[in-house]
């Protein structure tokens, strides 16, 4: 799956949970995003922008981390029914497995 500043936070959303089964919650500041934002509207400015791809074998935190690091975004990672977060040490294909 790849993500890039001119997506919709409710398309990444989708597409998130097609590919791996769980849900994407994504802040702008304290709040969950708009559905309707891109990413580069809600970044945050110091940082750089651009494209990163992530798979079934990346760590939660390791995913996290390149989204804050790329978008200035908090993202986190939680069950498909979005009642629980995920244990960061999970892969993403373990993650769809193990948090119900």
């Amino acid at each position: 799956m790849k993500i890039d500043g001119r997506k919709r936070v409710k398309t990444i959303q989708r597409e998130f949970k097609e590919e791996f089964g769980l849900t994407l919650r994504m802040y702008h500041g304290a709040r969950f995003a708009e559905e309707s934002d891109t990413l580069a509207s809600i970044r945050t400015k110091d940082v750089r922008s651009g494209t990163i791809e992530i798979n079934k074998n990346d760590k939660i935190v390791d995913f996290e981390n390149k989204m804050k690091e790329l978008f200035g975004l908090r993202v986190q990672v939680a069950s498909a029914d979005n009642e629980k977060l995920c244990d960061n040490d999970l892969t993403l294909a373990q993650a769809k497995k193990e948090c119900k």
